[in-house]
């Protein structure tokens, strides 16, 4: 019955995303990156949260919790403020541009060289840690939930390998063939069945908690752990208190504002209020994050404590003990959706860096838009293999999500230094952005390379060294931009393709959720 309502609601996704999208042209650059520019405010919030929310969240982030507790959920909440940023300082000036890819602004700012190194950058960093942890993720999950060593009569090693193929295959069918606008909209019914299973789960969990009640599950939960609900974590936890205010919301700024696989969404919006709504309401559903993606942790620390030997199977194994089996089949569905959106949103956003940023530019000039199109497809192809090469490998990997937050590190805060330097100030010339991004990676890698091997337990939190980092780059190109400024002052170039008025609420909007997430630390002190 449960493979059954898995396979059924799977099909069902497809099938509506074929039809909302055959009309789209996918031949041309901008029918197929961005969806004709035509995603609303829903759509974009549905994808942005299910390109974020997958299993390396759901399985990663739970998987901490079941460790450390409430404070894990800084990676949530705080979010929300940086889509509040994003949405009143930075969309207004990327549909100005009417840019396609995040390396084309710099390019403008900076100039083809350095456009090329960031894409190399974020290239590197999708298949060499995004995606293969999200097919790990998803693998292990669907593996721990259908019990496929059991089904299939395989080692757990096998089934890891079996869905890690399963699941990159069908990402790549939606991402490579179906463009943007299948992604997105396959993307917004997953986040509907998402919010639906995610939260089911803790309320199943507190139930039994409470032997039937929701809210004596609550209060038996957090008076049997009350060490689990501090949000402000020690010096020994993986995240400090401090670094909240130091690399935590760089990293933060770095995803929703400048991953290209996150702000492709709001690049492809009818118009600047639709995408300011969409940011602003994925932003508010962020707050509820840690409700699917903390809480479960808890939970499952409270019912299987030491019986657990890795903390990123908390969160399957709680899933198999608490639903019902009438409902493993369609919230597997649902997780199979989560773990193809942030598959094929990042396949998606290689594709697209690819064709306009490097084969455009350094492989055939003349390009039609067609041709683009087709070299981005056989791109990701590549990328898609390549990726379900790595995944099963990050078994040895420790805690998957803390594994992903420090490896991004060596292309994240380099590229927003530049970034941020780009638009805020005008004679930093091309050279600087250059020796930012390139001394942003080497001093994180050295870092990563003697905090790992050499001076274990002594060099700061990794969040602390990215704000130190951010700084110092900072720095070291406001010094070149004096010393070896531009001939001409930057000006940005306004193409306005979109109508760029922003929607009026915005910035009251967005003061109302930051203060939603500072009461909520407050609350959980």
């Amino acid at each position: 019955m449960s493979i059954i309502s898995f396979v059924g609601f799977t099909l069902l996704v497809a099938i509506i995303s074929y039809i909302a999208t055959r009309k789209t042209d996918e031949t041309s650059s901008e029918g197929y990156f961005l969806g004709g520019r035509s995603l609303t405010a829903v759509v974009i919030a549905g994808s942005l949260l299910l390109t974020n929310l997958s299993t390396e969240q759901i399985v990663g982030l739970n998987g901490q919790a079941f460790t450390e507790g409430i404070l894990v959920m800084a990676w949530e909440t705080l979010a929300a403020i940086a889509m509040v940023i994003t949405a009143i300082f930075l969309l207004p000036r990327y549909l100005k541009g009417g840019i396609t890819t995040v390396p084309q602004f710099l390019e403008r700012r900076y100039d083809t060289t350095t456009k090329a190194i960031t894409s190399g950058l974020f290239l590197s960093g999708y298949v060499v840690v995004f995606l293969p942890v999200v097919l790990y993720t998803g693998s292990l999950a669907i593996t721990t939930m259908f019990d496929i060593p059991e089904l299939l009569g395989v080692s757990k090693n096998a089934s890891i390998w079996i869905c890690v193929f399963g699941i990159g295959v069908t990402g790549s069918i939606y991402a490579i063939f179906g463009g943007l606008k299948a992604v997105a909209v396959s993307d917004t019914i997953n986040a509907i069945g998402l919010l639906i299973g995610g939260i089911m789960i803790p309320v199943f969990g507190l139930l039994e908690i409470g032997e039937g009640s929701i809210s004596e599950g609550i209060t038996i939960l957090m008076t049997t752990n009350p060490d689990k609900f501090n949000a402000v974590g020690s010096s020994e936890s993986s995240i400090p208190f401090a670094t909240i205010f130091t690399g935590m919301m760089l990293v933060q700024l770095f995803y929703w504002g400048t991953n290209q696989a996150i702000i492709q969404r709001a690049l492809g919006a009818k118009n600047l209020q639709e995408g300011q709504k969409g940011l602003l309401l994925g932003s508010f559903i962020k707050i509820l994050g840690p409700i699917i993606v903390v809480l479960p942790g808890i939970i499952a620390y409270h019912l299987f404590g030491s019986e657990l030997t890795a903390a990123d199977e908390a969160y399957p194994k709680l899933v198999s003990r608490v639903l019902p089996l009438s409902l493993v089949g369609f919230f597997a569905a649902v997780l199979f959706g989560a773990i193809l959106s942030s598959f094929n949103s990042a396949l998606n956003s290689s594709v697209t860096l690819f064709g306009i940023d490097i084969y455009k530019e350094y492989f055939n000039k003349e390009a039609t838009e067609k041709e683009v199109v087709k070299a981005g497809k056989r791109f990701g192809v590549l990328l898609a293999v390549l990726a379900m090469i790595v995944a099963p490998f990050l078994a040895n990997a420790g805690s998957i999500f803390e594994y992903l937050q420090r490896i991004n590190g060596c292309y994240s805060i380099p590229i927003l230094t530049i970034i941020v330097v780009g638009y805020l100030t005008k004679h930093v010339p091309a050279i600087a952005a250059k020796v930012g991004i390139i001394s942003g990676v080497f001093l994180y890698v050295l870092y990563i390379l003697l905090d790992e091997f050499i001076l274990v337990d002594i060099l700061p939190h990794f969040l602390h060294v990215m704000a130190i980092l951010f700084v110092l780059n900072i720095v070291i190109m406001l010094i070149i931009g004096k010393l070896y400024p531009r001939e001409n002052a930057y000006k940005q170039e306004y193409t306005m393709e979109v109508d760029i008025t922003p929607w009026k609420y915005t910035k009251i909007v967005g003061a109302i959720i930051c203060l939603i997430v500072i009461s909520t630390y407050i609350y959980f002190r």
